[in-house]
Order: structure tokens, then C-alpha cells, then sequence
């Protein structure tokens, strides 16, 4: 298989479809507009960064950039789940915000993997701490996650400056 055949699964429009539906499906009969699921979709995999459980994924050193990627990665992810009716896409007067579809939750607990499992797990885990929360309190939540990791990067930067 060449390079440009192989299938990306981490961060493939399907792993983050299948994130956002670990918290719609909890939150369900909520929505919630792209700016919560980009938010969600981070601390699902980063749930120690928020004082959670054990992250999914690794503490790569400059994870925080990865919201700059976030955003159209979790729109395709959501435009897989949509087309396979997993995911409704709900037009208002405050905007355009996602739910769970009524297969939703049946689809999710049908993949049966250690790692989808615990992501199910994870997913719980931020809709119940994060999803009671309003627009700015969420986002003065992610400013004190991404705020004590640039402070953790600038010591790494000073002494790998004080080495040289």
C-alpha cells in the first residue's frame, strides 16, 4: 500500500465523528453549536488537561495547537455522522447547532473497543462537567486549561535556552 493509500484513522473525519458523537450522545436531547463540539472534541481525548480522568491520547507538548486544526476536522466528522443519519444538524434564530440521531446511541455501544469504550467514558465525563456550563464560562474554562499550558511550554522554552 502506498503512502497516499493508507488510511489516516487518528484525526480522520470518522475518529472525530465518532468524538462528537461520545458527548452528543450523552448530552441528547441537547445540542450543541461547533465552537462547544471543537472545545469537547479536545477535552474528550485530554481529559487530564481538565482535572478529569486519564487522557485518551498522549501529553504531546504542543497539544493546545491542535484547537487551531479543530474546527473544519470536527465539521467533517459531523457531515460523515449527518450522512449517515447519526447526527442532525438543527437550524435556529441563534444559529445552527448538532444533536445525537435517534440511531445514535445504538451505533456508539455497538463498537465494543477498549479505546471507544473508554471514549464513550471520557465523552460522559466532559457533557457532565462541561456541558452545564454557559458560552463564556466554558470558554473562561479553556482559557485556564490553554493559560497553565503556555505557562508548563515558556519553563520548558526558558531552560532548553539556559542549555544552550
Amino acid at each position: 500500500m502506498s503512502a497516499r493509500q493508507k488510511v489516516a484513522t487518528f484525526n480522520s473525519p470518522l475518529e472525530a465523528g465518532l468524538r462528537a458523537l461520545s458527548v452528543l450522545v450523552p448530552a441528547f436531547p441537547a445540542t450543541m453549536d461547533l465552537q462547544r463540539l471543537v472545545a469537547f472534541d479536545y477535552l474528550v481525548v485530554h481529559t487530564a488537561d481538565a482535572g478529569g480522568p486519564e487522557s485518551l491520547h498522549a501529553e504531546l507538548p504542543l497539544r493546545p495547537a491542535e484547537l487551531l486544526v479543530r474546527r473544519q476536522l470536527v465539521e467533517r466528522g459531523l457531515m460523515l455522522m449527518m450522512s449517515r443519519t447519526l447526527v442532525e444538524r438543527i437550524a435556529a434564530d441563534d444559529g445552527i447547532s448538532y444533536r445525537a440521531g435517534e440511531m445514535a446511541e445504538t451505533f456508539l455501544v455497538s463498537l465494543t473497543s477498549p479505546y471507544l469504550i473508554e471514549l464513550r467514558a471520557c465523552g460522559e465525563w466532559v457533557v457532565d462537567a462541561f456541558n452545564p456550563l454557559s458560552a463564556d464560562a466554558l470558554r473562561d474554562q479553556m482559557d485556564r486549561i490553554f493559560g497553565r499550558w503556555i505557562e508548563e511550554f515558556q519553563a520548558v522554552q526558558r531552560s532548553l535556552a539556559a542549555d544552550a
